[in-house]
């Protein structure tokens, strides 16, 4: 002990943080574009008029372009925020939310071995990642700076999340032909790469489905596969990020058959990441969640309690949602979405488009090197403000995700089909402006 005269660190001395000067050197990390793009339709109703038509093909928002939550689900999450009262919930969430999330929401199989407390709320799906990284960082390598692997073209938070706490992100490999999909081999090649480059390792590596921003999608056969081959390579954890599982043609991935799939040990390993942000149009409802081992979920939930501790009323959204029947409560994002992906495909399909998309999820990736070529544009952005200040479509570029997306933009189709219709044809025609100029 000290002098009560002497500072003294709170932790003792081989626990301290040690100096590092990387935060100063460290690439300044950019806003997201995404949130700026639709005001690039503003030019388009400054030429037009106030009453032009306008397509927002660019947002990832159910809650913003189809009818969100439905509101008697609104007003039985108030319900019970008004039962359950304002004080403060644990820093994992409140009990009833884990166990409506095991046991109406998942239904997991009690032999797995997980329960309520293999789950954590969240304020939606980036503060779930975030945490996610902290964890694979702190449990899985234990240093600042070693690598978590994501797709070649990927979501362009999972460019900037982990990097913000202290990992750097590893593109892996892979090619266009093939919707830039993560392989075997490609994880193997990163493994090998990060050794070549200053003895990094692997703290952990994401796997979306349906996929952000190229709109395929993966059999759970094949995310089970490439998790073996994670961890097979040495892999800490393995990340399934779900969010957008539910919206899809065909069944929700099952919780149960992946776990199923893994060791009780391998388990250990996995985090399935979920949450209504884009089945449930509930954006600014922040609610989400992570199903992980419970070492996973203690670390995560002792650093949440001095410091982001989710609302119960996402929460409350969430159970009045499972208690329902998930499947009927977000039957409103879900049904429409369906539909605007078979226009979409068809569309795209007879006008003649290279394009990727899967059967879930509500984005189609287009290539449009040729029209860009036509115009003597060097990149998307260019091609994305032309469709919106000129013919009132806002499309998100490619390279907003990574240089290997820049010829391609990301097309939403998150909208009622009449309005898809309507953002396909005026996407069509600002295109095919660009060749007879």
């Amino acid at each position: 002990m000290t002098a009560f005269d002497t500072p003294r660190f709170a932790v003792p001395d081989q626990s301290l943080v040690p100096v590092d000067g990387y935060p100063g050197a460290m690439y300044e990390i950019p806003p997201s574009r995404m949130f700026l793009i639709k005001h690039s339709l503003k030019k388009y109703r400054d030429k037009m008029g106030p009453g032009a038509t306008i397509f927002d093909a660019s947002q990832g928002d159910g809650g913003a372009s189809l009818p969100g939550v439905p509101a008697d689900l609104l007003d039985r999450a108030h319900e019970m925020v008004k039962a359950h009262g304002t004080g403060y919930d644990f820093p994992y969430g409140c009990n009833e939310f884990r166990a409506s999330v095991i046991e109406q929401y998942w239904q997991l199989d009690p032999a797995l071995g997980w329960g309520p407390a293999n789950v954590i709320a969240t304020v939606g799906g980036r503060d779930a990642l975030e945490k996610a990284y902290t964890a694979m960082i702190a449990l899985g390598t234990g240093r600042i700076g070693d690598a978590v692997i994501v797709s070649r073209v990927p979501w362009i938070s999972y460019n900037w999340g982990p990097y913000a706490v202290g990992a750097n992100v590893l593109l892996a490999p892979g090619d266009e032909a093939s919707a830039w999909r993560c392989t075997e081999d490609g994880i193997a090649e990163s493994v090998a790469f990060c050794k070549r480059n200053g003895g990094r390792q692997i703290a952990g590596i994401v796997f979306t489905s349906p996929d952000n921003p190229t709109g395929h999608t993966l059999s759970l056969e094949r995310q089970i596969a490439l998790g073996h081959a994670a961890l097979e390579q040495g892999v800490p954890f393995v990340l399934y990020d779900w969010i957008y599982h539910y919206i899809t043609e065909g069944e929700p991935a099952s919780a149960n058959a992946l776990l199923g799939a893994f060791s009780p040990d391998e388990r250990e390993r996995i985090i399935i990441l979920d949450g209504l942000t884009k089945s449930l149009g509930a954006s600014n409802v922040r609610g989400g969640h992570l199903l992980a081992s419970k070492k996973v979920i203690d670390f995560i939930s002792g650093r949440a309690s001095h410091g982001v501790i989710p609302s119960f009323h996402a929460q409350a959204v969430a159970m009045a949602a499972y208690e329902r029947g998930f499947r009927e409560a977000a039957a409103p994002i879900i049904e429409p979405t369906n539909a605007s992906r078979k226009l979409v495909r068809q569309f795209l399909t007879d006008c003649g488009y290279r394009f990727i998309m899967g059967d879930g999820g509500y984005y189609a990736f287009v290539n449009v090197g040729d029209w860009m070529d036509a115009a003597g544009m060097d990149d998307s952005f260019a091609l994305g403000e032309y469709l919106a200040a000129e013919h009132g479509v806002a499309v998100v570029p490619g390279a907003a995700f990574s240089a290997e997306g820049n010829r391609w933009i990301r097309f939403s189709y998150a909208l009622p089909p009449d309005v898809t219709q309507g953002a396909l044809k005026r996407f069509h025609a600002g295109l095919s402006a660009l060749k007879q100029a």
